[in-house]
């Protein structure tokens, strides 16, 4: 569990104990144990088998692909994957591959839907660039219409692995990803995905051969 539920259910419970203490009413103090009861739940932070193997890039977090097309950017042609929360997903998010991250930006903005095409452009969120073996990722945490915090432990230079936990978004909210236009696409809209677990994108494989004839050629 993230610590924040601790932090939230802790402080609800103290509220629930206070108003007992106070009131003896099971009926003032029921919503306060159920948000309690809904915070702890709602932090958790469960282990994910991470997919093993070359090129893979999996799930930056837990939701529904609402898009997964081809778009135009000022880097070029890319592929891109939105993937929606809602307030009963994971809100941890986690790595799309192995690298070493590049940029960290955080730009504050708005709270409008999350499904909204102009949330990724109005809403307030962090963009994160990790460059891999050989290529490029990209993925923004975007806040949503109840999100109020965007968390991102990374820095630029540091190294991360596939799967790995760096972040949170608080309550609804979304996750884009940019994968090169050569990957090939393993989601679809409509797909349920899981946070470092589903393999959302595989760069082709490089043919070892014509590496070596390339190599020698040069």
């Amino acid at each position: 569990m993230v610590r924040d539920g601790f932090f939230y259910g802790l402080g609800l419970a103290i509220v629930a104990a206070a108003l007992w203490a106070t009131t003896h009413s099971w009926f003032l103090i029921v919503p306060a144990v159920i948000l309690a009861c809904f915070f702890l739940w709602f932090f958790r932070d469960p282990n994910r088998t991470i997919p093993a193997g070359e090129g893979l890039i999996v799930s930056p977090a837990d939701g529904v692909v609402t898009e997964a097309e081809w778009v135009e950017t000022t880097a070029g042609g890319k592929l891109r994957v939105s993937i929606f929360l809602n307030v009963f997903d994971v809100h941890v998010n986690r790595s799309p591959i192995s690298g070493t991250v590049t940029v960290v930006e955080h730009r504050a903005g708005g709270y409008m839907n999350a499904m909204a095409p102009e949330s990724v452009l109005s809403n307030e969120q962090t963009l994160i660039q990790i460059e891999g073996d050989g290529y490029q990722v990209s993925f923004k945490q975007i806040a949503g219409l109840l999100a109020r915090r965007i968390v991102c432990n990374l820095q630029p230079g540091q190294r991360i692995e596939r799967g790995q936990r760096m972040g949170l978004i608080k309550f609804g909210s979304r996750c884009d990803v940019l994968m090169p236009a050569e990957a090939t696409l393993k989601v679809k809209t409509g797909s349920r995905v899981k946070g470092g677990s589903t393999i959302l994108g595989a760069m082709p494989a490089i043919d070892s051969t014509a590496a070596v004839d390339l190599l020698a050629g040069s």
